[in-house]
């Protein structure tokens, strides 16, 4: 299983997250539509990702030789279900430019808390989780 995939679309979620955050500071009703352009676009990357964790990565550490690895997968794959229910709400509340432009302290709101969630988890997954995997497969081919 190769993790670079997974970090690639992380780097370009991490990316998309810091243009909404910049977007945001510059003017939520100014940027109304490039926000929504770009949760639209976001929100496409993060299905495709956790579509691919959960058909590809989760069920490999299933399959492997570490135990401990398919209770941390069993474990990750959890935790994220509230995570991406949280975004989906998220992505279909503002995914128009009036409904930004309507209520900007509500956007906002829901960005800090919902956005932090979904880059705190990658984060989590960037320093615990992918490295533990990138480990067991260079022990693999060792």
């Amino acid at each position: 299983m190769n993790i670079d995939k997974f970090k690639h679309q992380h780097v370009d979620i991490l990316g998309n997250i810091a243009a909404l955050r910049r977007l945001a500071q510059a003017g939520v009703a100014h940027n109304a539509t490039e926000i929504a352009r770009l949760i639209v676009s976001m929100s496409s990357t993060i299905k495709l990702h956790l579509a691919v964790e959960d058909q590809a990565l989760y069920p490999a550490l299933q399959r492997g030789h570490n135990p401990e690895l398919a209770r941390l997968g069993q474990q990750y794959q959890r935790d994220m279900g509230p995570i991406a229910q949280a975004y989906e709400a998220f992505a279909r509340r503002w995914n128009l430019p009036e409904s930004v432009r309507r209520d900007e302290q509500g956007f906002r709101d829901d960005a800090n808390r919902v956005l932090r969630m979904v880059h705190e988890r990658m984060q989590r997954e960037n320093r615990d989780f992918y490295p533990r995997i990138e480990a067991e497969e260079l022990a693999a081919v060792a």
